[in-house]
């Protein structure tokens, strides 16, 4: 395929991650928060057991201050509690505490619903090719981006 053709795909494919995106910031911004924090919300919240702040950072793709920051909010708002991990000290388990516990459930299980309800209208086979075909861009994104040199 020429080099115009797959632009034209990508102008595509971009203008549909950027409305799944759109729509997880409008979400967002109903309860004051940006897509990050929701994020973040999102990932403790299926972490029964808590999560290291490293993994937040690392699922997300989002530096450590970030994170800090977004954590640090919810901590002084007293929705998260942060405990030394036995493995690593400088790395915080994060959990929700029972305030946060109250806030989150009514934002990320209704979020969460609505993607399963909106991949649940696709055949089991679309939702299969979906993601295969996900992960193969993705896979090719990652690494062509990785071997741009920098510029001096």
């Amino acid at each position: 395929m020429n080099w115009e053709n797959v632009r034209t795909f990508v102008n595509q494919y971009c203008l549909l991650r950027d409305v799944q995106f759109a729509a997880y910031e409008l979400y967002a911004r109903k309860y004051s928060l940006t897509a990050k924090e929701l994020f973040v919300l999102d990932i403790i919240w299926f972490a029964p057991d808590g999560c290291l702040q490293s993994e937040i950072c690392e699922r997300l793709s989002a530096t450590k201050q970030t994170v800090s920051a977004i954590i640090k909010k919810f901590w002084k708002l007293g929705y998260l509690s942060l405990i030394e991990s036995e493995t690593d000290r400088r790395n915080k388990i994060v959990r929700f505490t029972e305030a946060g516990v109250e806030y989150t459930k009514k934002i990320i299980p209704p979020a969460a619903n609505a993607e399963i309800d909106a991949m649940a209208e696709l055949s089991e086979e679309d939702i299969a090719e979906l993601v295969r075909l996900t992960t193969l861009f993705s896979e090719q994104m990652k690494a062509k981006f990785q071997a741009i040199k920098e510029k001096p």
